[in-house]
């Protein structure tokens, strides 16, 4: 009985040990694997967070400096695809929020606090360019003033419309025709040209689009105004 007592204690001291054995095994092979897969995820997180760029303000490629407004803008593609004004990451017009339009398209911000003052398309194709002067004539000193065509924005112009633009600051709209795409920042009251106006003409030996020129874009840093 002694014996038999003893053999039946070895046996079950033996399966106790064998099974804690089994059991550390599949949990430290758990563990290593959950501790590695760990590791795995960090690094590949910290690998991605490494790699990607910042994403700056209506998504130009470099941040602005303080007290300047940013802007990101596009002119229309042909006549399918509306023009784009944004600034300080605040679409002001946009196809999508369907207040653009056939013509010149205009946004006039607040030159010290970067507010929205009023939006506007005007259709220099079919319509009366005299709306359109009146506007013009109204912007009050100060005013930030962002313009993109779409479709035709030269045809209805007249030299009384053109030079009311030049003196926002653009150099180039004495030359826009039809069916160019042009994009346009100057300033009620500016005192010098404006740095801020693109420009491509409807050529049929470079146009992008049947009949339309490519889409033409502009980013930058519009300083300001101060007391």
């Amino acid at each position: 009985m002694r014996v038999a007592g003893i053999i039946k204690f070895v046996v079950a001291a033996t399966g106790l040990l064998v099974t804690f054995y089994i059991v550390s095994q599949i949990f430290e092979i758990k563990l290593d694997g959950h501790i590695g897969n760990l590791f795995a995820r960090s690094a590949v997180e910290t690998s991605v967070r490494a790699t990607k760029p910042p994403r700056y303000k209506c998504g130009i490629a470099k941040a602005c400096p303080e007290k300047h407004f940013t802007f990101k803008m596009a002119s229309g593609a042909a006549n399918v695809v509306g023009p784009k004004i944004c600034l300080n990451d605040n679409i002001l017009m946009s196809g999508v929020r369907n207040n653009v339009g056939r013509g010149i398209n205009i946004a006039l911000v607040n030159g010290k606090t970067g507010d929205v003052i009023e939006s506007k398309c005007f259709d220099l194709w079919g319509g009366d360019v005299a709306p359109f002067i009146e506007f013009l004539k109204k912007i009050p000193d100060g005013t930030v003033v962002l313009m993109a065509t779409y479709d035709d924005g030269a045809t209805k112009l007249n030299d009384e419309a053109r030079k009311l633009i030049a003196e926002l600051g653009s150099t180039s709209i004495s030359a826009l025709a039809f069916r160019d795409n042009w994009v346009f920042v100057g300033g009620k009251g500016i005192k010098t040209k404006s740095p801020f106006e693109q420009h491509i003409k409807n050529n049929k030996d470079t146009n992008k689009y049947e009949g339309w020129p490519e889409v033409v874009e502009m980013e930058g840093c519009v300083p300001q105004k101060q007391d």
